[in-house]
């Protein structure tokens, strides 16, 4: 209902998500990846060279080791269904913006980024640079939590941080830096 949709085009649209996702899964070959893969790819950060390298950039983004504990070790499915329900609440924000609000492509992009956090890979500065820069995913969780806490003890002070940063994710890393995520 957060999203404009009754509860029977809800379901439709989870159907249509788990379908394309698991289809997806299987075409790239993640389908299979065991339960504990997060586990493993800790494991291996020893003595493989490019698992060393990539958990690398994820720590000097804030990932912790129970951060990929807690993502990797997810069923491929679960994550996939995560971060294309996130993708479909930014659509329906983008939308409401455009739509309802009335503005332009780049307001609206501006602020959506400063109403949601953007996951995927830091590396990526197409649309965004800096700070502002999509958080990886395996912070989702305690991104999460923080937010929640947030907003049930001070949520006005958190209204005014998001409005003196740049962005959401600006916001995310300058917490991270201080110690409150």
């Amino acid at each position: 209902m957060k999203m404009g949709l009754s509860a029977s085009e809800a379901k439709g649209t989870f159907r249509d998500i788990l379908k394309h996702e698991k289809e997806k899964s299987e075409k790239e070959g993640t389908s299979k990846l065991p339960q504990n893969f997060g586990d493993i790819m800790l494991e291996q950060e020893s003595t493989n060279e490019e698992m060393r390298s990539m958990l690398a950039k994820k720590r000097q983004e804030g990932v912790r080791d129970e951060d990929i504990r807690w993502w990797w070790n997810m069923h491929d499915l679960e994550k996939r269904i995560m971060v294309a329900f996130g993708d479909v609440m930014k659509l329906a924000v983008y939308k409401k913006l455009r739509e309802e609000d009335g503005l332009s492509e780049r307001e609206a992009m501006r602020r959506l980024r400063k109403a949601l956090p953007i996951f995927g890979n830091p590396e990526d500065t197409t649309h965004t640079a800096g700070e502002d820069r999509p958080l990886p995913f395996e912070l989702k969780d305690r991104i999460e939590v923080y937010v929640e806490k947030r907003t049930k003890t001070d949520q006005e002070k958190l209204k005014k941080d998001l409005a003196e940063s740049s962005s959401f994710n600006a916001l995310i890393r300058k917490e991270m830096k201080n110690g409150n995520i």
